[in-house]
């Protein structure tokens, strides 16, 4: 017993050793209204032309913390693959989704700041352009999807986004509380109105809820999934139960290659990362 004991920890400690540090990044260009910052994982093993994923955090929280929560080192290792950690520092480091700067391409909040974070990374790593995904947990899923309306041409994944405020304390809960019900192509004009002069494809989109959630409410996942499926011009075939894991259902639009929701009972407001789950659906 004492020997297994040693054993595994010998492995845990070599497991962290492994794992880079994240690197601060200072300077990546472009104005930076609201002081957004941004830490880096590189991995040792980083591939000639490496997909990059920017992994954005939870009301509350930073990039260093969601590095944790997430954990995508091990991976990163595994497959030469970038993670950005960004972070907030407004309103309780919550994510801008709700200003009239933050839901307009090139509007100059956020998004804009992340889209030049993107770019500068994309530039400094030869990172493979069709091989940049979002994800994001609570606020930052909220981000995750302005991205996908408001820079639509580059690829992200992971709440429909009119919300007047960006915290718990500064929103407007009757979209949180899920008593804002509009028809797929209201959600869809909304979003184009984003990015008037874009005609190209929208990208695709798998999102997590939990039924437990009362921060946002449940409601919002099919206001969000009538939104997307209109973009994305899909129609919901099927679910899947238990699926990933017990307690969950898959439900799928088209042939499942486009957009996917899944519903987790009795699961709170942050469900928890799936890795496996993203790297596949990253086709990483």
């Amino acid at each position: 017993m004492v020997q297994a004991t040693l054993f595994y920890s010998a492995a845990a400690l070599l497991l962290a050793s492994s794992a880079q540090a994240l690197e601060s990044v200072t300077n990546w260009g472009g104005a930076n209204p609201s002081n957004l910052k941004l830490d880096v994982y590189v991995p040792r093993n980083k591939a000639a032309n490496p997909a990059l994923i920017l992994a954005l955090h939870p009301c509350g929280g930073s990039g260093q913390q969601y590095s944790q929560q997430a954990d995508y080192s091990q991976a990163a290792e595994q497959k030469g693959f970038i993670v950005a950690y960004p972070s907030a520092t407004n309103d309780s480091n919550c994510w801008d989704v709700s200003s009239a700067r933050a839901l307009k391409h090139e509007g100059g909040g956020d998004p804009t700041t992340l889209n030049n974070m993107v770019k500068y990374l994309v530039g400094k790593y030869n990172v493979d352009k069709t091989k940049v995904f979002a994800t994001g947990s609570s606020s930052g899923c909220m981000m995750t999807n302005v991205l996908s309306a408001t820079y639509p041409d580059r690829r992200r994944r992971r709440l429909p986004h009119r919300l007047p405020g960006n915290s718990p304390s500064s929103s407007d809960r009757t979209c949180a509380n899920g008593k804002i019900n509009k028809t797929g192509a209201e959600w869809a004009k909304i979003v184009r109105a984003m990015y008037p002069g874009y005609s190209g494809a929208y990208p695709r989109m798998m999102t997590f809820h939990g039924t437990a959630d009362n921060l946002v409410f449940p409601a919002n996942l099919n206001e969000q999934l009538k939104e997307w499926s209109t973009l994305l011009n899909v129609q919901f075939t099927t679910n899947s139960t238990n699926d990933p894991s017990g307690g969950y259902t898959k439900m799928v639009y088209g042939d499942g290659s486009k957009l996917i929701g899944y519903l987790a009972q009795n699961v709170g407001h942050t469900v928890p990362v799936h890795k496996d789950l993203d790297l596949k659906w990253f086709g990483i």
